[in-house]
């Protein structure tokens, strides 16, 4: 948990692979990189999240991996993959939901579970938060936490959805996007 009760700016949920992880192609569409040895972060991702930190948005990572509990993806290195990013990134709160989509689980992304679990855990409403996310189904989550949602379509070839309030190709273009609005609503406050 982060310390201190309030922040200046609001947060940045982050989804995993796809936003901030290079994800495998596996026809037709893409996904979370099955072993180990092909885990690696976007080349602009550590410095588009410190640009974030210092700019005083909090970030949460958000992320479904049902592989754990179909058994496609061992949870060791489900858990390896997540203490890279701990030790590699300026992340401050990292949440993983391991159920299947037929479940029906508050914290499996097309709900809000997890953002709102993320919100709690850094000490903010969600009001204002950025969410960036990399299908239409985890956008609309962040739609339903009350979150702007920025969809990051890098490595997938489904057009936008319909929600987003901004499309973008790069957690860079996200960063850039996200500090300048914040700059814009301090300036006109």
């Amino acid at each position: 948990m982060v310390s201190g009760s309030h922040y200046l700016m609001p947060a940045v949920l982050l989804d995993r692979e796809g936003v901030i992880v290079v994800r495998e192609p596996r026809d037709p569409c893409s996904f979370a990189p099955r072993r180990l040895a092909e885990y690696r972060l976007y080349p602009e991702t550590l410095a588009s999240l410190q640009r974030l930190k210092g700019a005083s948005f909090p970030q949460a990572v958000v992320t479904n991996q049902p592989g754990v509990e179909d058994s496609s993806a061992p949870r060791p290195e489900v858990d390896a993959k997540q203490k890279i990013i701990w030790h590699e990134l300026p992340v401050d709160v990292f949440k993983v939901c391991f159920h299947r989509q037929v479940d029906g689980w508050a914290c499996r992304k097309r709900k809000p579970g997890m953002a709102l679990e993320a919100a709690k855990d850094l000490g903010i409403g969600l009001v204002r938060n950025d969410m960036i996310e990399n299908r239409e189904g985890d956008v609309g989550a962040g739609c339903a936490a009350g979150c702007t949602t920025v969809f990051n379509g890098v490595g997938y070839d489904e057009p936008a959805p319909g929600t987003p309030e901004r499309a973008l190709r790069s957690i860079a273009g996200a960063a850039d996007v996200i500090i300048g609005a914040a700059l814009t609503i301090q300036e006109t406050s």
